[in-house]
C-alpha cells in the first residue's frame, strides 16, 4: 500500500497537501492554486486510506497483489437501481469523487447535479462558484474508462481501477473533466445518468424521462390485474410469488418473502402481507433489474428505457461481433425476448427484455459454430486428441468400487471413443471385467458388448476404440471374439492392414466402425495361438522399471497366449512395446500404438519434449494414470495434449479439475470425442517443443481480455455447515496450455453476497498456442473452510464468443446449477497481425522487436542452406511491416477516437460520427470511396479532436492498401523461399555430416531448419489472412458509417467514385 502523509489543516483547506503523484507539493507563484488534492481510492488490495488529503510518495510502485481481497461496494443494501430517475435521483443528491487534473494531480470534490438538470457542479473548491460547474448543454459525450490522456498517464494510470474511471467532454475544445468513483457500480450510476442526459438535451425533464419508463409501468399493471382475479386492488404473499416466478423463474422464493416482508414492514399504516400495483412493480424492479445490465443498455440506447432497432443492431455489430445481423433478426429477438406486448408491437427492447436476451443461450460464451462437426476429419486418426476412458467398467475407485454397465453407457454418452476393457476368466466359462486382484465387483463381458453396442454411436458417428487388457485363456478368448462379432456384425473393422500403409485411416473413413486395441501375433504366423509380451497396466505390476527413459529388458516383461481368433481383430491398433524415439522411427510401423503410464510419459516430456511431438505426428500414444492411484484419481491431460498423445485416458468417474479440463477440451467440434491437433504439431517439418516457455514459430500470440462483471445465484459450497445461503465470492480465472500460457488471476472478494455480486474486474493473459488453451473460470467461497468450490466453467480458448455473455456454471459432477450464472465481456486481440478480425478486434501495441521473435529465421550452420533461407529474410521483413502498419495505424485511430484496444471499428465510426452531429460548427464530412477505398473529405472548420479522428481514418485506408496492394506479391516471395528450403529437406542430414555437424549441433541445425520453414510458411498465410482482415476493416467502416448516418450507400460521383455525404 501506499505510504500516507496527513497534512496538519483541514482537508478542506484550499492550501492543504497539494501534490503531484510523483510526490512533489507544488505551489503556484502567490502559494495559492489551490484545489486541495484527493488521495486515492483505495484499490481492491488495500486497506482504506484516510478521507483526509494525502501525498503518495510512491504511486508508480503500486502493483496489485493478487491476495485476499475484499470490496465493499456491492452490498445487496445499496444503491438500488432500476431506471434512469434512480441515477438521476442519485446524482442530484451527489457524491464524492476524485478529479484529475492534467498535471497529475488529484482532488476530492463533491459532485452532483443541480434539481433543474441543467448543469453539473463541485465544491468545495478555489474557484468562483460560476466556473465550479458544466452546464448540459456544453456537454458532449461521456466516456467509461480511461480514454483522455489525463487517465492514461503512466504516472497515475496504475493507481485506479479502470472500470472506476470516467471522463465527461465539454466545449468546443472538446476539454475533459476526469474523474474517479469509489467503485464500478457508482461510476455505472453516473456515465449512464449523463448520458441519458445528454442524449435528451431536447427533453430531459424528470415529467419526460418518466414517459420512458410507462411501457414498463403498463405492463406490470397489466400482468397484475391479471393476477387479482378478485379484483380488489391487492395480492397476497402467495399470489405475489406465483406472480414473480410466473415473471422471472430463476428469483428464488426465500429472496421473494424476504422483500416482501421489507415492503410491508416498511407501511406507516400496517403490516399486513399483501401488495398493491405500486408496491408489485417497485418490488419487481428492485428484485429483478440488475444495475450493470441497465447501464449496458443505456451506453446503446437513443432512449434512457429502452432499445430501438437500430440500437440493438449497433449493439449487436460492435459488442457482440455479428457482422451480418439484420434488422429482421433484431425484430426476431424483440418478438422474442420483450415480455410487454407494446414493446413487441414497437419494436422496442426494455430492460426487462435486454435481460432475458442476454442470458439466453443466443449469448452463450460457448460459439454454437463448435456445438457441431466443424473440424476436417479427413486426417489421419495419429492427428486427432480422441477422448479416452481409463478403467472404464468402474463407477468408484479401482480398489472396491463396483463395476458396472452403466459406466460404459455414461462415457460413451460423454462422446469418449476409446474404452477399456479388463478381462478375466470368469465362472461358467464366461470372461467378465473387472479390476484384476482387487475387491472390485465383476460385469460380464457380453453385457458391456451389448451395452457399447446400443450406445457406440449416438453421441458421436466417429470410431470407437476398444483397449482390451487380456488377461483370459484361450477358450475365454475365443468366446470374447464370439461376442463381439455376433453383436457388433459390420461395425466390427477387422479388415487386414495395408503393409504399405505410411499413414493411419482419418475418423472420416472409420465412422460407425468399432476398432479393437490389443496385442497381435505376427503376420505370418499359422499357428493357432503364440506368446506375447503383456503391455499397459498388466505389465506395470512385474516391470518395476528404473527411472529412465527406455524400457527394460524383454526378460523382465511378463507373456501370454493370445488366440489368433482374437489376433485377426487387431488391424489399426496394435499395441506394441516402447523401446526409445530413435528405434520407433526407424522400425515402428503406423498401425502400431505404444502406451505409457502417466509418469513414464511425463519423464519423456521432459527430457525429449520435441520427439515425443515429432512421434505422436505419425503413431498413435496411450497414457494411463500410474496404478498407485487406487482412489481413482487422475492426473494433469494438458501435459500430454503438449506432447500430442491422443489417447490420454482419464478416470472419468471421478469429478475434479482434470476432468473439467476433459470435458472442456471435448466439448468443441460437436462433442464427437476427436479434436484436431494444432497444425504445428501435425506438420512433417515444424518445430515444437511441448516444454516451450518461448513464441512459436509462425504463430502470433493473442491477448486474451476478461471482464468479470457480476455473478447472479451462486449457491454455498457443498458440505458447507453454516445456515442460510450466504457467501463471500471471489472468481479465478486459470488459463490451461503450453507452460508459457499457464496463468492464473482472481477478482476482490465480495463479502456476504452470493445473490448477486458485483466484481466489475479486467484482466489480460498472453496466449501463444491459441488451439491448446482451456480458460477455467472458478467461483469459490472466501469464507468457507474446507471445500471452497462454488461452481466452475471450462471452455476452449477457440470456442469463445467475444462480447458480453452469461456462463452458466457447473457443479463438481459437471451438472448445470440451476440459475447460476456469471456475467462476464470478452475480447480477444492480436499482438501482431491474423486471429477473427470482424469478431476480436486487433492488437495492443507493445515492444516491436519482442513481437517479431515469432518470425525471425535461425541459422542451421550449414552454408547451402542458410545461403537458401537467406533469401527470406527481407520478405520476413516486408511482410511484418505491412502487418505493423495496419496495427498500429488501427490502434492510432482508436485511440484518437478515444476506445480502448479492444474495440473494433464500427464503435471508433459510431463514435466520430456522434462528435460530427454534435460539433458547434455543425461540420459536414463527406466520406467518399474512390478506386473502392474510402477517404474523408471536410467542407467546414472542425474541431481539432476530429481533425485528428480524420488524420488516423485517412493513415489507417492508406495502411490498409498497401497491404492489400502488396500482399499477395510479399507473400509468394516467402512461399518460394520455403519451397527452396523444402527442396533440401530429403539431403538435410548428408548436408549436415558433411559440415561436420554431430550429436547435438546435428540435432539443433534439424530444429533451425524445421523453425524456418515453419516461420515462413505461418507468415505467409498470416499475410494473406492480413489482407482478408483489412477487407473486413472496410466492410465494418461501410457498415457502421451507414448505420450512423455517415453515409449514404450505393451513390454515384464523378463516374468511379461513390459520394456518401451527411452534414
Amino acid at each position: 500500500m501506499a505510504e500516507v502523509s496527513e497534512g496538519s489543516q483541514s482537508p478542506t483547506s484550499e492550501k492543504d497537501d497539494v501534490f503531484h503523484s510523483n510526490g512533489q507539493t507544488p505551489r503556484d507563484a502567490n502559494g495559492t492554486d489551490t484545489e486541495a488534492p484527493a488521495s486515492p481510492l483505495p484499490d481492491t488490495d488495500a486497506t482504506p486510506l484516510p478521507r483526509r488529503s494525502s501525498l503518495i510518495k510512491d504511486a508508480a510502485g503500486r502493483r496489485h497483489q493478487r491476495k485476499k481481497t475484499v470490496s465493499f461496494s456491492s452490498m445487496p443494501f445499496e444503491k438500488k437501481i432500476a431506471n434512469s430517475q434512480d441515477c438521476l435521483n442519485y446524482m442530484q443528491n451527489g457524491s464524492e469523487l476524485i478529479k484529475v487534473r492534467s498535471n497529475s494531480r488529484q482532488y476530492h470534490r463533491y459532485f452532483s447535479i443541480d434539481p433543474d438538470l441543467t448543469e453539473l457542479r463541485w465544491q468545495p473548491s478555489s474557484k468562483k462558484p460560476h466556473k465550479a460547474r458544466i452546464g448540459l448543454e456544453a456537454m458532449k459525450e461521456v466516456r467509461s474508462g480511461k480514454t483522455t490522456d489525463v487517465l492514461r498517464n503512466k504516472e497515475i494510470a496504475g493507481m485506479y481501477q479502470e472500470e472506476c474511471a470516467f471522463s465527461v467532454i465539454y466545449g468546443d475544445n472538446y476539454d475533459s473533466l476526469d474523474l474517479i468513483a469509489a467503485s464500478p457500480d457508482e461510476a455505472g450510476i453516473w456515465v449512464a445518468g449523463l448520458t441519458c442526459l445528454i442524449s435528451g438535451k431536447n427533453n430531459k425533464s424528470p415529467e419526460s424521462l418518466e414517459d420512458g419508463q410507462e411501457m414498463r409501468d403498463r405492463w406490470l399493471q397489466e400482468v397484475f390485474s391479471s393476477a387479482d382475479q378478485d379484483n380488489i386492488g391487492v395480492l397476497d404473499e402467495f399470489e405475489v410469488i406465483n406472480l414473480m416466478k410466473k415473471l422471472d423463474s430463476n428469483i428464488s422464493t426465500a429472496k421473494i418473502q424476504q422483500k416482501i416482508k421489507e415492503i410491508c414492514t416498511a407501511r406507516i399504516e400496517g403490516k399486513n402481507v399483501q401488495l398493491n400495483s405500486d408496491e408489485f412493480s417497485r418490488l419487481f424492479k428492485d428484485m429483478v433489474t440488475r444495475p450493470e445490465v441497465y447501464f449496458l443498455l443505456v451506453r446503446y440506447s437513443s432512449h434512457a428505457e429502452y432499445m430501438s432497432i437500430d440500437d440493438l443492431m449497433l449493439f449487436l455489430e460492435a459488442e457482440q461481433g455479428i457482422s451480418t445481423v439484420t434488422k429482421e433478426d433484431c425484430l426476431r429477438i424483440v418478438e422474442k425476448y420483450e415480455p410487454s406486448p407494446e414493446g413487441r408491437q414497437k419494436g422496442q427492447l426494455a430492460v426487462d427484455g435486454f435481460t432475458a436476451y442476454l442470458l439466453s443461450e443466443d449469448c452463450d460464451l460457448f460459439d454454437p459454430e463448435h456445438r457441431k462437426v466443424c473440424q476436417d476429419m479427413a486426417h489421419p486418426l495419429s492427428h486427432y486428441f480422441i477422448a479416452t476412458s481409463h478403467n472404464t467398467y468402474l463407477l468408484e475407485d479401482q480398489l472396491k468400487g463396483p463395476s458396472s454397465t452403466e459406466a460404459y453407457e455414461r462415457a460413451l454418452k460423454k462422446g469418449c471413443r476409446c474404452l477399456e476393457l479388463d478381462t478375466w476368466d470368469g465362472p461358467d466359462d464366461e470372461p467378465v471385467i473387472y479390476h484384476g486382484h482387487t475387491l472390485t465387483s465383476k460385469v460380464s463381458f457380453k453385457s458391456v458388448i451389448d451395452t457399447i453396442n446400443q450406445y457406440a454411436f449416438q453421441a458421436s458417428e466417429y470410431p470407437v476404440i476398444l483397449a482390451i487388457e487380456n488377461h483370459c485363456c484361450i477358450k475365454l478368448q475365443q468366446a470374447m471374439v464370439h461376442y463381439m462379432k455376433a453383436v457388433f456384425g459390420d461395425k466390427l473393422y477387422a479388415k487386414p492392414t495395408d503393409e504399405n500403409a505410411i499413414q493411419l485411416p482419418s475418423p472420416e473413413e472409420l465412422k460407425g466402425k468399432i476398432l479393437i486395441k490389443c496385442k497381435k501375433l505376427p503376420l505370418d504366423s499359422d499357428n493357432s495361438e503364440g506368446w506375447v509380451t503383456e503391455e499397459d497396466e498388466g505389465a506395470e505390476s512385474t516391470d518395476n522399471r528404473k527411472k529412465n527413459n527406455k524400457r527394460p529388458p524383454e526378460g523382465a516383461i511378463r507373456k501370454y497366449l493370445l488366440s489368433k481368433e482374437l489376433s485377426d481383430l487387431v488391424s489399426w491398433c496394435q499395441s506394441v512395446r516402447f523401446t526409445d524415439f530413435e528405434t520407433a522411427a526407424d522400425e515402428q510401423d503406423v498401425w502400431e500404438l505404444c502406451s505409457f503410464s502417466e509418469s513414464f510419459a511425463l519423464r519423456l516430456a521432459n527430457s525429449f519434449p520435441e520427439e515425443f511431438v515429432n512421434h505422436n505426428k505419425r503413431f498413435l500414444s496411450r497414457v494411463y494414470p500410474n496404478g498407485a492411484r487406487v482412489d481413482s484419481g487422475n492426473y494433469n491431460p494438458q501435459d500430454m495434449w503438449n506432447c500430442g498423445c491422443q489417447l490420454v485416458a482419464l478416470n472419468y468417474q471421478t469429478g475434479g479439475l482434470m476432468m473439467d479440463l476433459y470435458d472442456g477440451k471435448f466439448a468443441q467440434n460437436g462433442g464427437c470425442g476427436y479434436v484436431i491437433k494444432p497444425a504445428i504439431m501435425r506438420e512433417e517439418i515444424a518445430y515444437f517443443s511441448a516444454n516451450t516457455r518461448d513464441v512459436i514459430p509462425g504463430v502470433p500470440p493473442q491477448v486474451l481480455h476478461i471482464r468479470v462483471i457480476s455473478g447472479h445465484q451462486f449457491p454455498k459450497p457443498k458440505g458447507s455447515g453454516a445456515k442460510g445461503d450466504v457467501t463471500d465470492p471471489y472468481v479465478l480465472i486459470e488459463i490451461f496450455g503450453i507452460p508459457a500460457d499457464c496463468a492464473e488471476e482472481r477478482t476482490k472478494t465480495v463479502p456476504h453476497n452470493g445473490y448477486n455480486p458485483l466484481f466489475d474486474e479486467s484482466f489480460e493473459f498472453q496466449v501463444n498456442l491459441p488451439e491448446l488453451a482451456l480458460v477455467r473460470f472458478v467461483v469459490l467461497d472466501d469464507d468457507f473452510i474446507g471445500d471452497e468450490f462454488i461452481g466452475q466453467y471450462t471452455i476452449p480458448f477457440e470456442c469463445m464468443q467475444t462480447g458480453y455473455r452469461h456462463i452458466r456454471l457447473l457443479s463438481n459432477t459437471s451438472e448445470v446449477i440451476p440459475n447460476c450464472t456469471l456475467f462476464v465481456h470478452i475480447a480477444i486481440t492480436d499482438k501482431c497481425g491474423g486471429g477473427k478480425s470482424s469478431k476480436r478486434g486487433t492488437s495492443v501495441k507493445k515492444n516491436r522487436s519482442r513481437m517479431r521473435d515469432h518470425c525471425s529465421l535461425k541459422t542451421t550452420g550449414v552454408k547451402n542452406i542458410d545461403d537458401t533461407f537467406k533469401s527470406g529474410v527481407q520478405s520476413l521483413a516486408d511482410a511484418a511491416d505491412l502487418r505493423d502498419g495496419v496495427l498500429i495505424a488501427l490502434e492510432a485511430f482508436k485511440e484518437t477516437c478515444s476506445q480502448a484496444s479492444t474495440a473494433n471499428l464500427k464503435q471508433c465510426i459510431r463514435v466520430l460520427s456522434s462528435r460530427i452531429q454534435s460539433s458547434a460548427d455543425q461540420a459536414s464530412i463527406c466520406i467518399l470511396k474512390k478506386d473502392g477505398w474510402p477517404y474523408i473529405e471536410n467542407h467546414s472548420n472542425i474541431p481539432d479532436i476530429i481533425k485528428k479522428a480524420v488524420v488516423a481514418f485517412d493513415v489507417l485506408v492508406a495502411e490498409c492498401r498497401n497491404l492489400v496492394e502488396n500482399a499477395v506479391e510479399v507473400c509468394q516471395q516467402l512461399r518460394d523461399s520455403q519451397k527452396a528450403g523444402l527442396e533440401m529437406h530429403e539431403e538435410l542430414n548428408m548436408l549436415c555430416q558433411q559440415a561436420g555437424l554431430r550429436a547435438r549441433k546435428l540435432n539443433k541445425a534439424m530444429e533451425s531448419f524445421a523453425w524456418n520453414i515453419r516461420v515462413l510458411k505461418g507468415q505467409a498465410d498470416l499475410l494473406m489472412q492480413a489482407k482478408q482482415d483489412c477487407s473486413d476493416y472496410l466492410k465494418q467502416i461501410e457498415e457502421a458509417a451507414v448505420a450512423t448516418g455517415l453515409m449514404k450507400p450505393q451513390v454515384q460521383n464523378n463516374g468511379n467514385t461513390n459520394a456518401m455525404v451527411t452534414s
